[in-house]
């Protein structure tokens, strides 16, 4: 711990302080399910002396791949870092805070279902070897109207395109408003714009360490939902909304730092292209894992609407220093800003698990001294199929089925997940697809019901 690291006590303390200070009469206890969704349990302020002791229980076999009605009991132990008092309850005399929690069972162990949990294992894989893991998501969203009821449309907030202005983008003040809750709750903001299709946007964060990421990434998805309903919209991280329109994205920039040494792990600056070995084994460790963790990163059956080519999303398994159509990017900035960025994710992944598969895929290429194969630097979404044939290039799976099959037969999931969180995630997803699958939708209507 560093010299000057404020202890618990302090941190206590100073929650105790602004509790007083803003009239917080309610508490709520976060935490997510398997699929990423947020849930809470809310006590009163005069109950934080039991929180913070882990003490809060909640029903554990009604959330979704958690555990059996047998097995039920869970407690809920607050991260007091994520401690935040909430812009929107504030009014004079009286607001509401939250805190992130991880998930304890009753013998004071960690429940191995809980995605912070599943995350917290990979952070400690990463120490083991004497790295901490950075990680920083761009996660983007669209903004409908919504009806009579509530309910979103079709119709998006704006006919703005890529990093126009007002008043084409209409969206500049719904953007501002999600900017000012963000910042109130902690967040170092450092760009925020119209994305390429019409209502779609992006509002990017500073990185911070894998499991602070992935709390701010699920904070920001919670905001951006809830600051949307105030003006009467509906933001979704649906990775395909609108069929022949850009979908959302969330690509992952993450580095290893070298805990002794305090200095990016993936610079070199002897390399051409300022890459140390760790990177490149980094690199290799990813494509050679990402059909397997594919599943996690894009787990909906509309996350392969959205992996084709022609829309920005890379479909294709390579790497480049600077091409966008490649499944890995190397952005250009260097030193201890040197990152390997991934952009098949979508922003429907739990971000937990989501970075907990990255993470341990690139570790697993750490760990046995793979090699990047050659980059790519030609537009790939101009090639001919022979030519991305001739260069060897693999795709990503093409629908959640083939995923879920990689996902099984691969290593990387249940090593990552562990057995309960892995077969748990396995039985959801199989599901939808069969839902999905036996589901008769409007297309074959429209296209085979007057034909045949």
């Amino acid at each position: 711990m560093s010299v000057n690291a404020p202890t618990r006590e302090s941190i206590l303390e100073t929650i105790k302080e602004t509790i007083e200070k803003k009239s917080v009469e309610l508490l709520h206890m976060q935490f997510v399910d398997l699929e990423g969704t947020l849930k809470h349990v809310t006590i009163t302020a005069e109950q934080l002396g039991q929180a913070v002791n882990g003490e809060t229980m909640f029903d554990g076999s009604s959330i979704t791949g958690f555990t059996p009605i047998n097995q039920s009991d869970l407690y809920l132990v607050p991260d007091i870092t994520t401690f935040a008092v909430l812009p929107w309850t504030e009014e004079e005399g009286y607001s509401e805070a939250r805190f992130l929690c991880s998930v304890k069972k009753p013998d004071g162990s960690d429940f191995e279902g809980d995605p912070r949990n599943v995350l917290k294992k990979t952070v400690k894989r990463a120490k083991d070897q004497g790295f901490s893991i950075s990680v920083g998501p761009e996660l983007e969203f669209f903004l409908f109207e919504t009806d009579e009821y509530g309910l979103p449309t079709q119709r998006t907030q704006d006919v703005g395109g890529y990093f126009e202005p007002s008043p084409k983008d209409d969206g500049e003040k719904v953007r501002l408003a999600i900017y000012k809750a963000l910042k109130m709750l902690g967040f170092t903001i450092e760009a925020s714009h119209h994305e390429v299709a019409e209502g779609q946007h992006e509002i990017n964060f500073k990185y911070a360490d894998a499991l602070a990421s992935a709390d701010a990434a699920t904070t920001y998805k919670w905001v951006v939902k809830t600051v949307a309903k105030q003006f009467g919209l509906h933001a979704t991280f649906m990775p395909k909304p609108l069929a022949g329109a850009n979908g959302n994205g969330m690509h992952v920039n993450i580095s290893l730092f070298n805990d002794e040494k305090q200095e990016n792990s993936f610079y070199d600056d002897s390399d051409k292209l300022g890459l140390s070995p760790i990177a490149y084994s980094f690199i290799g460790g990813l494509i050679d894992n990402v059909k397997d963790f594919v599943a996690v990163t894009n787990p909906l059956v509309n996350s392969y609407k959205r992996l084709v080519p022609g829309y920005e999303a890379p479909c294709y398994i390579a790497w480049s220093a600077s091409n966008r159509s490649a499944l890995i990017r190397i952005p250009a900035t260097r030193g201890p800003g040197t990152r390997v960025e991934i952009r098949c994710p979508d922003p429907s992944a739990n971000p937990y698990l989501a970075f907990a598969v990255i993470a341990s895929a690139g570790l697993d290429g750490v760990e046995r001294g793979l090699t990047a194969p050659a980059s790519v630097d030609a537009d790939i979404f101009s090639m001919t199929s022979a030519e991305i044939e001739d260069r060897g290039i693999d795709n990503l799976p093409t629908s959640l089925e083939q995923a879920l099959e990689r996902f099984e037969s691969g290593k990387i999931g249940e090593a990552t997940l562990g057995e309960h969180a892995f077969t748990e995630y396995l039985e959801l997803k199989r599901g939808e697809w069969d839902q999905f699958r036996m589901t008769v939708h409007d297309w074959e209507i429209s296209a085979y019901q007057s034909k045949y």
